[in-house]
């Protein structure tokens, strides 16, 4: 089960950062000349995060999850308390702005398409767009690096109070006494 959670969020991460590539690649590269070509650019976007983004965080963050679970030893690992963390603000990204602004950028196009003045809305949701996509990229680098790396220093610190152990009866070691 654990190896199988672990191949899952794996192909996961890569279907993350890839998606995110790929929106990166489009909203620099694709052609936005003409109104319609800005429309199906949009349209675009929208399908990777709906089709690839979206999916592949779900998968991500249920796998990690679940593996702490499973495996009760990384609850007591500071890295996986980090990358669970960073998946809280990767959600935020991811959901509700990556996936909402794509959507919304795709409706907005639409309308520029059909001749109305939008171009302000565009701009000020583009500059946003790419700070988001900037910081979940970074972010999910980031978890990646964590999830290779595992650093030990990281452990969630445990009580100071260490159990003293209880000795047999019949199993005590004569101590030597000192010569006086």
């Amino acid at each position: 089960m654990r190896k199988v959670l672990k191949i899952l969020h794996t192909l996961a991460a890569c279907g993350l950062i890839g998606g995110l590539g790929c929106y990166m690649i489009l909203l620099a590269l694709a052609p936005q000349e003409t109104p319609a070509a800005y429309a199906d650019l949009r349209h675009s976007i929208a399908a990777i995060s709906n089709y690839l983004l979206l999916p592949s965080f779900a998968i991500a963050v249920v796998s990690g999850l679940l593996s702490m679970a499973v495996h009760t030893p990384f609850l007591d690992k500071g890295w996986a308390w980090i990358k669970a963390a960073m998946g809280i603000l990767m959600f935020k990204g991811v959901v509700t702005i990556v996936g909402a602004k794509a959507d919304h950028a795709a409706v907005v196009s639409r309308k520029l398409a059909d001749g109305e003045p939008v171009t302000a809305v565009l701009d000020t949701a583009l500059a946003y767009e790419w700070a988001t996509l900037g910081v979940v990229m970074a972010l999910s680098a980031a978890n990646v690096v964590l999830g290779i790396w595992r650093p030990r220093r990281l452990r969630r610190p445990q009580s100071r109070a260490r159990p003293v152990p209880e000795t047999v009866p019949g199993t005590e070691t004569a101590r030597a006494r000192p010569a006086a």
